[in-house]
């Protein structure tokens, strides 16, 4: 009797669970419905109610491969998010793409509402602590179907790609430093516009670093990498063609903009096919493009500037000069880069870090049979058939076929920018604070010397040739001049107290003339071409200008008696025109100093692997430091040309140090948010140590030399308490 009890209990009891589960899953499944209303996500329901325990992640096929994780095999029980739930309860689909789920849901005091909104902000560190968790697992096991891949014809052919788009960068950095002086005349710019527009790069750029950047870790480093160098190549070919200085500044800004996104993509997306024991050398061999981007633009400014002659107008309104063909042809790694790019897949890295299993495996099978291949093993098998992957991000919002177009590509906007704006904080968060404010220090110190050094060079080189020029101007006081005809170069002379009578000027240059206290009767101007020649406390009776661009600016507290200007030139003020043999020198000294960097690029390369990212970094930095001092001495041309020499061969051993640890200290999802970080922090230091170091030219030595030595000083410090990569997997 008391056995019968007891039976009965228990089917009442096993009765009373049935129920309560099938009642669980109904309201379940209402509130489901809800929930897609509330957020405007359309998930696929599962057909099947019954058998929920049979759902599995991608079946093995013929093909033999699947995803790895611990959905995919029933033998290894259920995954993580799932523990703890009878074998009959229905997975939740939500919880394989990564939405929250409440833990629990009471059918008597369910509000539907409320149980949305639990299971869309779920407990997030939890979520991440999953990620982590794929995260290293895949770190492990990509390291080793690298090392299956092997590295061969597949890596080189994306080494000179993506050398291509490095190359573009390289070069966008001199061009506007190139056309300045020809571009001064064509747009009459005065000192600030020029500084303008020298900076106007580097702000475009800081500011592509950033996006670009952060987009490549939400939509793809091959596809971020498209869109950043197509902006650059088309607003580089609008620059050429532009009349105006506000429109040119724009498309160079623009420009910019675009290019900004090359570095810190090119080197996360190489990284992402290289091997642990390849990673440091290869990167290093990669930096190599930007010096040959420096002497690409080198060789193609000396080449094309200088030659007047190619060039066609269009009455006085439009002008094409030889600079503009130069900024065309500026623009060719650019667009190389992208023709080349369309060719190459994206990074499978990228694809196991957003679940994408297929596309990766796919992606890596090629890698290694383009190797196998090329080393003559075409029959070798890749025998990879499971890859772990990582639980993805929330994608974007799917509205329906309901919402207008403007609606949806406002929210996929908007979701797009909060994913790319969290996904920046996160290197802020505990686990990366640390690493990443010293990161900031070390770009910081690095950048603000670097380029404000390089950049005061060729000025204090500017101010030398001015100096010396200066030397070799000629004087001449109370000449007397009747009856002459000046059809010759007149250049570098000072005349003071002078009588000029009935005399003739047509049809020459007047370069750094300065005409004092004179008096010029009767006198005719003809076919006049000036550059920093003025004429003070002068004379002019009976004179006639006709075709000069000898403005009444030029004619300092000077007296116009009976005087006549007719057809003046159209122009401007222009400083400094001593000009074909100041340009040659500028592009073959910029030439110079981008050829130097070779050694150091060859030598980083060779022993980054067996020194360790730290101690190439602070070394570089400590000798450079060193050697800034040496500037001091540098009181010549010539010594000048060889310190820059110096400095650029040593520091480029460290910049590649930096590229390489900057890429291994981050986790793939946040790699090229915190490298386009870093870069654009770079430019502005850039900025800060251009406009700091130039405004002591001409002054003093000593104030850039020791902001340069104290900046490289602390850079070299700092970067010893960062943390090592070398032989450590790509995180």
């Amino acid at each position: 009797m008391e056995d019968g009890r007891s039976d009965f209990i228990r089917g009442a009891k096993d009765i009373a669970k049935v129920a309560k589960k099938q009642v669980g899953k109904k309201v379940g499944r209402g509130v489901d419905k809800m929930a897609d209303e509330y957020t405007r996500r359309s998930y696929k329901r599962f057909e099947e109610e019954d058998d929920d325990d049979d759902y599995g992640g991608v079946p093995g096929g013929d093909s033999g491969y699947h995803r790895n994780d611990s959905r995919a095999n029933d033998d290894e029980g259920h995954s993580d998010s799932t523990e703890g739930h009878d074998e009959d309860d229905e997975i939740y689909e939500g919880e394989y793409q990564g939405i929250p789920r409440a833990d629990s849901v009471k059918a008597d005091s369910m509000d539907g509402v409320v149980a949305a909104q639990a299971q869309q902000f779920r407990d997030l560190s939890a979520y991440e602590g999953e990620r982590r968790k794929d995260q290293e697992e895949l770190a492990q096991q990509y390291e080793s179907i690298l090392q299956e891949c092997g590295h061969g014809k597949f890596q080189w052919t994306l080494y000179f790609v993506l050398g291509l788009a490095l190359m573009a960068d390289g070069v966008e950095i001199f061009v506007v430093g190139f056309v300045l002086p020809s571009a001064e005349k064509d747009m009459c710019l005065s000192e600030p516009n020029k500084g303008m527009l020298g900076l106007i790069v580097y702000l475009g750029m800081m500011v592509g670093a950033f996006v670009w950047g952060g987009l490549a870790d939400r939509i793809g480093r091959r596809q971020t990498l498209l869109i950043s160098l197509s902006i650059n190549s088309v607003f580089a070919f609008f620059s050429s063609f532009v009349q105006g200085y506000s429109s040119f500044l724009f498309c160079r800004l623009a420009s910019g903009v675009g290019i900004g996104g090359s570095i810190p993509i090119v080197f996360s997306y190489y990284s992402e096919f290289l091997a642990q024991e390849k990673r440091g050398e290869h990167l290093s061999w990669l930096c190599m493009f930007w010096m040959i981007g420096g002497i690409y633009a080198s060789a193609m400014a000396w080449a094309i500037i200088p030659h007047y002659g190619w060039s066609f107008q269009m009455g006085s309104a439009y002008q094409f000069h030889s600079w503009r063909v130069f900024v065309l042809v500026c623009a060719f790694p650019s667009v190389a880069a992208i023709s080349a790019l369309s060719t190459m897949p994206e990074s499978p890295r990228f694809y196991l870090e957003n679940g994408k299993h297929d596309e990766a495996w796919m992606i890596l099978k090629q890698v290694h049979d383009t190797n196998m291949r090329a080393k003559g093993c075409p029959e070798r098998v890749f025998s990879v058939t499971t890859i772990k992957t990582v639980k993805p991000m929330d994608e974007l919002v799917n509205m329906g076929d309901g919402a207008a177009w403007h609606a949806k590509w406002r929210i996929k906007l908007t979701t797009l920018f909060h994913q790319v704006w969290n996904n920046f904080l996160t290197i802020f968060n505990p686990e990366y604070r640390r690493t990443t404010y010293m990161m900031m220090a070390v770009w910081f110190s690095m950048s603000f010397s670097y380029y404000g050094l390089t950049v005061w060079f060729p000025d204090m080189i500017k101010y030398l040739q001015k100096q010396e020029y200066a030397s070799r101007t000629k004087v001449f006081v109370k000449e007397k001049v009747e009856h002459m005809t000046f059809n010759f170069t007149l250049e570098n002379q000072v005349h003071r107290q002078g009588q000029y009578f009935n005399d003739k000027f047509m049809n020459l240059k007047m370069r750094s003339m300065v005409f004092e206290d004179s008096l010029f009767e009767e006198c005719y101007f003809e076919d006049i071409t000036s550059s920093n020649t003025f004429f003070k406390n002068c004379t002019f009776i009976a004179t006639l200008f006709y075709n000069t661009d000898l403005f009444k600016y030029r004619l300092i507290n000077s007296r116009l008696i009976n005087s006549t200007f007719l057809h003046n030139k159209e122009g401007c003020l222009l400083s400094d025109v001593s000009d074909e043999n100041n340009a040659y020198m500028v592009y073959f000294v910029s030439f110079l100093g981008t050829l130097a960097v070779l050694p150091g690029n060859i030598v980083s390369a060779l022993l980054m692997d067996k020194i360790g990212r730290l101690r190439m970094l602070a070394g570089s930095s400590v000798i450079s430091c060193i050697s800034c001092f040496f500037l001091s001495f540098g009181n010549s041309e010539s010594a000048m040309i060889a310190l820059l020499c110096l400095f650029g061969g040593i520091s480029i051993a460290s910049w590649n140090a930096l590229d390489v640890l900057t890429v291994e200290l981050y986790p793939s999802d946040k790699r090229t948010t915190a490298f386009g970080f870093l870069n654009a922090l770079c430019k502005l230091a850039a900025v800060l140590g251009i406009s700091i170091f130039t405004s002591f030219v001409g002054i003093t030595k000593a104030v850039p030399i020791l902001f340069a030595s104290g900046a490289l000083a602390v850079g070299s410090f700092l970067a010893l308490k960062l943390p090592e990569t070398r032989g450590q997997v790509l995180q």
